[in-house]
């Protein structure tokens, strides 16, 4: 995107500073995890590799405009310790045009956060980047120690992880209605602040331990400075492929893809990653400091298939607890192959056409034009089932841009150690979510239809008549 297309009354737009500001992120993260330089090129060679091998696959992608952002694609993730936080990362993921897209109550699956995904949520912004951060909220009402919830409770309220510049710049953008360049390009440097890794924790070990001991994340969310970005994420044409190459990269994957299995037609999105870095980190110690570790920040690889309405989500859940009943993944991986022919199986009755997935209604498609549909106008009132079978309207499935709590989980736990799930006995609690965020959060199924309602009304519209 050029500086001068960019330009609104003066002001740079949210999608252009939401580029700015994942480029900074993917920099900085390169810097602080080498491991991710890694699976950035091994993604890369991944990609390349699929569409050189599959030239109908790459015109397709190319015909839908959905090539260009692939390669460059990321998700990040953060956790965060308070209401006031989450509200305040609303406001600033505002400014880059991502609101909040679905709710996801993790406490259920063992670990104790509840959260959302800051995206695009216009098929044009998405187009331009798509850049996406799951961002969860610690539970600590699930902490059963009264007394180590109070000191957690203490700690957090006592940290501020927003910088003055990025608050002050927060509330630029929405009293002015936007940022130029220049103030743009400060607001990136000052949120990045936020999304830092710090080597030296707020905690004495001790206490440390406790956390630690209550969970894992509980001590990753309340020990530090601030919420440090803990994986970023690329996005890969075949995930199964990544999955063998990674030892051939010096990176040992988890056990078992997260997600559907491997399909023709990729459906929602499937996850693997390697295991949490144990990097050393300072801890208080009366008026100096002690060496120790923590354990948190890893590599995460998606690949991301079409948007199921909610008929096929219905039917992706059902098969999913399907197949957990006949196989159970072990948290070691033991059973991964066995596991991974179960799921293969039981997901036998998911149609894997894209024709058949939309005739079914499973799946969110986008309507255009045929070159020759662009050049042989319709007879008067066809409908879109004739123009698809005169071949003068073209489907593509609409990609899922958000997340599966089962598949978070899975990673969460696999990064956190073999031992992190837990029981904490929870209902979803997506009201207080929301009173916490400070606003309701997005229906993704909503989204997704009207992004498919509108390529209709714009293909029909374009193909009528009186405009031909």
């Amino acid at each position: 995107m050029s500086a001068q297309s960019s330009f609104s009354a003066g002001f740079i737009s949210a999608d252009a500073i939401r580029t700015l500001f994942s480029n900074a992120m993917s920099e900085m993260y390169r810097t602080e995890v080498p491991a991710y330089q890694t699976l950035v090129e091994l993604v890369r060679e991944v990609n390349e590799a699929v569409l050189a091998a599959d030239p109908a696959e790459r015109h397709r992608l190319e015909a839908a405009g959905g090539l260009a952002r692939i390669t460059e694609e990321r998700h990040g993730a953060i956790r965060l310790g308070t209401a006031h936080e989450l509200s305040t990362m609303r406001r600033l993921f505002a400014v880059m045009g991502m609101q909040p897209v679905g709710y996801y109550d993790l406490s259920e699956a063992g670990v104790p956060v509840h959260s959302t995904a800051f995206r695009p949520v216009t098929d044009e912004a998405l187009s331009r980047n798509p850049f996406r951060v799951f961002t969860s909220l610690l539970r600590l009402d699930l902490i059963a120690d009264a007394g180590l919830r109070q000191e957690a409770e203490q700690l957090l309220a006592a940290r501020s992880i927003f910088t003055a510049g990025c608050l002050a710049l927060i509330e630029k953008a929405e009293a002015a209605g936007g940022l130029t360049e220049e103030e743009a390009t400060r607001f990136v440097a000052e949120a990045l602040e936020t999304f830092r890794w710090h080597s030296r924790a707020n905690v004495p070990l001790e206490l440390y331990k406790r956390l630690h001991d209550a969970h894992r994340l509980i001590a990753d969310v309340v020990s530090f400075k601030g919420p440090h970005i803990n994986h970023l994420t690329p996005r890969t044409l075949d995930i199964d492929m990544v999955q063998r190459m990674m030892p051939e990269k010096g990176i040992a994957p988890k056990a078992v893809v997260e997600g559907p299995p491997t399909r023709r037609c990729p459906i929602l999105l499937r996850q693997t990653s390697f295991k949490a870095l144990s990097e050393p980190v300072d801890f208080r110690d009366g008026d100096g400091w002690r060496s120790g570790f923590h354990t948190a920040r890893f590599g995460e690889i998606e690949q991301r298939g079409i948007a199921l309405t909610p008929k096929g989500r219905a039917l992706y859940d059902t098969l999913l607890q399907d197949s957990r009943r006949l196989v159970a993944p072990a948290a070691d991986g033991s059973n991964a192959a066995e596991y991974m022919t179960a799921l293969q199986e039981v997901f036998a009755p998911f149609p894997d056409s894209w024709d058949e997935i939309r005739r079914q209604q499973l799946g969110y498609f986008t309507y255009s034009l045929t070159e020759t549909g662009r050049r042989n106008p319709p007879a008067p009132n066809a409908d879109l089932e004739s123009l698809i079978g005169a071949g003068l309207v073209r489907f593509d499935p609409v990609v899922y841009e958000d997340f599966l709590p089962v598949s978070a989980a899975g990673i969460f736990q696999s990064n956190l150690g073999d031992d992190a799930q837990q029981d904490f006995s929870a209902s979803p609690n997506q009201q207080r979510f929301e009173a916490d965020l400070g606003a309701s959060v997005l229906n993704p199924f909503d989204l997704y239809a009207e992004i498919e309602r509108a390529s209709i009304d714009t293909c029909l519209s374009a193909m009528s008549p009186a405009t031909a």
